[in-house]
């Protein structure tokens, strides 16, 4: 009984973490995942990896609180959001307030732990990114393509692991492009998302990029993911990733293409946006599995 009691009085704040949904937590690992086996001093430590890691997971709940700070008055009247915790009142204000402070607090400690080569370069980044990650949510009402705020924000998953695996910025064409195809691949994905919800973003008055964009969405979504295949195959290439990469590569290429088919159907349900997002999780993990599988080629 008492731990029937415990569990329920934990559900709105796994809920409020998006801790039940883990597919939105991979899909953001995944980037800092192709960066710390693209940049010259991979594969990474263990430590980096969990540095990471932790950092990622801090970064993406604290995200999700903001998230749900800004729109609780909008999340109760869409149906894809109705029930998240504080748009039904299972949490309050303050206590997610508390809960985001703390993850940023997480967040800041990871960054601090960081070698000293590294810390204040990515300390910097980090500082960064906090604006653009917690404000996000307020671009709906005043920018007509949101999404593209997001993959921004996105883009220093790449940048933050770069930086703390090399101790620099070099711009040079890996990095570059694998900083694109994550800031084009979550253009992508999170305007699919937001095809789920144009009726109700619509009647609110709300934007997004599936509602500006609209017949020519997927063809957009379809361009993006041309993108993203053809930006990570140059950074690939111009690290020197050996062959075990590139049937991953093309695999994951072709099957970006493909999860774009259901979303032309007239009558597509609110579960086909939610299964084309895990494809993308499953599309992005195959490329890093391909860069994993590379770098220990020969080794």
């Amino acid at each position: 009984m008492i731990v029937i009691s415990s569990s329920a009085r934990l559900q709105p704040w796994i809920e409020l973490l998006r801790w039940n949904k883990p597919t939105g937590r991979l899909i953001l690992l995944i980037p800092a995942g192709w960066a710390l086996w693209l940049n010259p001093s991979a594969p990474p430590s263990v430590v980096l990896i969990l540095q990471i890691l932790l950092g990622g997971l801090a970064v993406s709940g604290a995200g999700c609180i903001a998230n749900d700070l800004w729109d609780q008055r909008f999340d109760g009247q869409v149906e894809r959001t109705q029930h998240r915790p504080l748009a039904r009142g299972a949490l309050q204000r303050g206590p997610a307030f508390a809960l985001l402070l703390i993850l940023l607090g997480l967040s800041l400690a990871v960054v601090l732990s960081l070698p000293a080569t590294s810390l204040g370069l990515c300390l910097a980044l980090a500082c960064t990114a906090v604006l653009p990650i917690l404000g996000y949510p307020s671009a709906k009402r005043w920018f007509a393509f949101p999404q593209a705020v997001l993959a921004l924000c996105w883009g220093f998953a790449v940048l933050i692991p770069w930086a703390a695996a090399t101790s620099s910025l070099s711009g040079s064409p890996a990095l570059v492009c694998s900083w694109l195809a994550t800031v084009v691949w979550t253009f992508g994905f999170d305007t699919v998302y937001a095809m789920a919800d144009r009726r109700d973003d619509a009647n609110l008055g709300l934007r997004s990029s599936a509602l500006s964009l609209g017949s020519r969405v997927v063809p957009v979504v379809r361009g993006c993911y041309l993108v993203t295949a053809i930006t990570l195959a140059i950074a690939a290439w111009s690290a020197q990733i050996p062959a075990p990469f590139w049937p991953l590569w093309l695999l994951a290429a072709v099957f970006m293409q493909l999860s774009c088919n259901p979303l032309n159907k007239q009558d597509a349900s609110m579960g086909t946006y939610g299964k084309h997002f895990a494809q993308q999780v499953q599309a992005g993990t195959l490329l890093w599995l391909g860069l994993v599988l590379a770098r220990g080629w020969g080794a």
